[in-house]
This record gives structure tokens, C-alpha cells and sequence, in this order.
């Protein structure tokens, strides 16, 4: 009895802790010609937001920010998408993650050969 009081005087904490994932505002990040654009991304630490990846080249791409993604807190069930802070995307498609980003400033580049050195990099700065 003790315990199930005091995973009731608990529980508005817990709740209170869980971000708001069906408030989060929608940031579009166009992936093409070995550019991203916006080439600077800015968020605000704390507010919840769905990253939506368009890749409208003919070859794949790639949204990798792993520092970034080691300090956000990623939505449950949408952390499949990224393997070691890399979220692909495959030609003419997209790709949502939803997160809590963490402030600081954060590298971005595509990890295909050459595409960084082509131009396709950027930074993420969450205030």
C-alpha cells in the first residue's frame, strides 16, 4: 500500500518530466546538389521539435550531427533511424526524428565520400 501512494505522489512528476511530443513544431532540412539548406540550423534548448529531412537529389545523403544526437533527448520509437548520430536518406525521400535538443553548438555534414568537401556541412545551434 505504501508503495502504490507513493507511485501516486509520483507520478505528476514523471508526467511533468515527459516532453510534449505532439507539440513539437516541424524544422524542414533540405538535403541536395551537396548542400544543406538552411546550412545553420537553429533550435531552442528544451522545445521539442520534428527534424523532417527531404532529400530531392537523384543520389542518397545522409544528417549527421552525432554530438548532437548524444546531447538530445530522441522521441521513443524514432531513435531506430540513427545509427552512430547518422540519419540516412535515400534519393527523393524523407526522413523525421523528433527530439528535445540540448543547447550548444553542433557540427552537421553528409559522411558520403567527397560530399562534405563538396559543400554539404553546416551547424546546428540550440540557444
Amino acid at each position: 500500500m505504501k508503495r502504490f501512494a507513493l507511485l501516486l505522489m509520483l507520478a505528476p512528476l514523471v508526467a511533468a518530466a515527459s516532453p510534449s511530443w505532439d507539440r513539437a513544431r516541424p524544422v524542414e532540412v533540405d538535403l541536395a546538389s551537396f548542400a544543406f539548406s538552411p546550412s545553420t540550423i537553429r533550435l531552442r534548448a528544451g522545445v521539442p521539435v520534428t527534424l523532417h529531412l527531404v532529400n530531392t537529389g537523384r543520389g542518397g545523403h545522409n544528417f549527421s550531427a552525432p554530438q548532437f544526437f548524444a546531447a538530445a533527448t530522441v522521441r521513443p520509437g524514432t531513435i531506430g533511424r540513427l545509427h552512430s548520430g547518422t540519419i540516412e536518406v535515400g534519393s527523393n525521400s524523407s526522413a523525421d526524428v523528433t527530439l528535445v535538443p540540448a543547447a550548444g553548438h553542433y557540427p552537421l555534414k553528409c559522411t558520403h565520400p567527397l560530399h562534405s568537401l563538396m559543400g554539404m556541412h553546416g551547424e546546428i545551434i540550440v540557444e
